[in-house]
């Protein structure tokens, strides 16, 4: 497991070198001040005298998930958020667990292009291109797949058993957009009309899919 985690993060950053889209640094460091209200492209710098390892550091990746939404799956990402010293550095990682039949449904990330290592199991994983091709494949533990920026994309667990992958992004905050819930749970709403004639649907059909993806109340 290790030698397969090595392996996709010097897959990640071979690619990530060659093809980074954030701007290239202008110092050494610069550690996001997550607290200042300061608004910038990206974040503010934090003071040197207050920048530690802490800032360059995180484990949650390590070990699944835990999974408990309907789409039988669950992203942990380590992006800038989770990892300051990533300001500035054009690259972040996430981790996603699947359930058995689970699917990280189709989404975009406007400000990076993703790929995939598979740790364990088996992922139909695809995207749509602007000419509405589907590209897609059957992955399977040691394969990669790469997404390209801003396209729809999803993966599913095909196989029988938990799966999970290592994400690589060649940005500090990719940004997802999941379709469905960008349509039916906006807020404030989308008109139904809107999506009634863009899907075709009735207002019944639209009325469905919006309590469908409702949060939950707790």
């Amino acid at each position: 497991m290790v030698a397969n985690v090595l392996a996709c993060l010097f897959i990640f950053a071979a690619i990530s070198s060659s093809v980074a889209y954030d701007p290239d640094p202008l110092q050494d460091l610069c550690v996001a001040d997550l607290k200042s209200k300061i608004k910038v492209n990206g974040f503010v710098c934090k003071d040197d005298a207050d920048v530690t390892a802490a800032d360059f550091t995180f484990a949650s990746l390590a070990a699944p998930a835990l999974i408990n939404n309907s789409f039988g799956s669950n992203v942990t990402t380590a992006n800038v958020m989770q990892v300051p010293g990533l300001n500035t550095l054009g690259v972040s990682l996430a981790r996603i667990d699947y359930a058995p039949g689970g699917l990280n449904p189709p989404h975009t990330h406007p400000r990076a292009t993703e790929t995939i290592f598979t740790l364990e199991g088996e992922l139909f994983v695809g995207f749509i291109t602007t000419a509405d091709k589907l590209i897609s494949k059957t992955i399977k533990e040691g394969e990669i797949f790469v997404f390209p920026r801003g396209l729809v994309h999803f993966q599913k667990n095909v196989g029988d058993k938990p799966a999970s992958v290592i994400s690589g992004f060649n940005g500090q905050l990719p940004g997802t957009q999941v379709v469905a819930t960008s349509l039916f749970a906006a807020s404030p709403p989308v008109p139904d009309d809107v999506l009634e004639i863009a899907f075709q649907v009735d207002g019944k059909v639209v009325d469905e899919i919006k309590a469908n993806l409702a949060p939950k109340k707790k």
